[in-house]
């Protein structure tokens, strides 16, 4: 469909829509859903708007060109108006097109963060309490609410495994490249001889799941209870309220342990499990839809190594599009993170646009 044929229809939509939500007939769940709609189309109606504007100054300044009557200023004056136009007009039709982009349908979604330490022993954990820690500034920069669920921590500062629900605007669209293995290079403070060690941490970002996305079967679950075993849990408890689950047709297990009541420990096992299990079919959707592609920036591949954070350099570098920023402090405190953040987008943006997809 060409560009202009698809700006006509989805504002057409668009009018349609303004007309449906003046009505007084709409229950609450359509009075949402249009609304949301509407929302996702102004910006696009307003970028239409906006090159339609220039294109109407570019035909009146060529008119001019050819108009008998026009002095010699006025051709000149209309010359340099063209030349002025013409790129802008190009910037501003690659913004629309940006628009039309088929959006990802969990993008608006809360995430589920996951952090597991991996090769390294200690150094590997302390890494892992690193990573979860720029993730939660730089939630906290964005607005947004990040609720611990579980932390195993190795009692000198590290964390084997560490879970988080940050919820807010557009979460998984800023947090969904994050997905893979993150590799520390620095010299550890156990270290006497200033040799350099290399450890390594993988994050998991996966979109938060509703309960109508996943249906899952109390006759697939199996559930444990458990005392709980410190060091671990925000709290340690003294009491069998420790949960663990297990979906026996896929083998994945969740176990949550940091709140006293078993209820509210099962409810948080339950929505990780259920996030794991809406990403697992993502996935698989995305590994089909993507079989004829390479080099893709989101493969979402857990075992892809994907960023070095080298201390000694005090560099970081995002391997798959190859971007370096010698801003580690500040990648670290979750300021300069957007940076990565907005170049994965612009990549994913630009592989989407080569692929016709607008």
């Amino acid at each position: 469909m060409s560009l202009e044929k698809n700006i006509s229809r989805l504002l057409l939509r668009k009018d349609e829509i303004e007309e449906r939500l003046s009505s007084s007939s709409l229950d609450t769940a359509d009075l949402m859903h249009l609304s949301k709609e509407l929302s996702d189309l102004r910006p696009i109606a307003e970028q239409a708007a906006k090159v339609q504007k220039l294109k109407m100054e570019l035909s009146d300044a060529e008119n001019l060109l050819t108009d008998q009557n026009a002095d010699a200023e006025m051709v000149a004056l209309a010359e340099d108006e063209i030349q002025e136009i013409r790129p802008k007009i190009t910037e501003e039709e690659y913004q629309l097109k940006l628009l039309l982009l088929p959006k990802d349908k969990d993008d608006s979604r809360n995430a589920i963060l996951e952090i597991r330490a991996g090769t390294g022993g200690d150094e590997a954990a302390l890494f892992g309490a690193d990573l979860f820690g720029m993730y939660q500034k730089f939630a906290s920069q964005q607005g947004w609410r990040f609720e611990v669920m579980e932390i195993s921590e190795t009692g000198i500062g590290g964390y084997k495994e560490a879970t988080a629900n940050i919820s807010g605007q557009e979460v998984f669209a800023k947090l969904k490249f994050e997905s893979g293995v993150h590799r520390v290079q620095r010299v550890p403070d156990t270290e006497t001889g200033g040799r350099i060690h290399t450890s390594a941490a993988t994050v998991a970002v996966l979109p938060e799941a509703e309960d109508v996305d996943i249906d899952i079967r109390e006759a697939h679950l199996r559930v444990d209870i458990f005392r709980s075993s410190g060091p671990g849990g925000q709290s340690v408890n003294t009491t069998d309220s420790a949960v663990r689950i297990t979906h026996m047709p896929t083998g994945i297990v969740v176990s949550q342990q940091d709140e006293k009541s078993q209820h509210k420990n099962r409810a948080k096992a339950m929505k990780i499990l259920r996030s794991r299990l809406y990403d697992a079919e993502r996935a698989k959707q995305n590994a089909e839809r993507a079989a004829s592609r390479k080099g893709q920036v989101g493969s979402g591949d857990r075992s892809e190594r994907i960023r070095t954070y080298n201390f000694p350099q005090g560099r970081v570098t995002d391997h798959r599009i190859n971007l370096t920023l010698y801003k580690l402090d500040k990648i670290l405190m979750g300021e300069a993170l957007s940076e990565i953040i907005n170049a994965l987008l612009a990549e994913e943006q630009a592989e989407k646009l080569a692929d016709g997809q607008s």
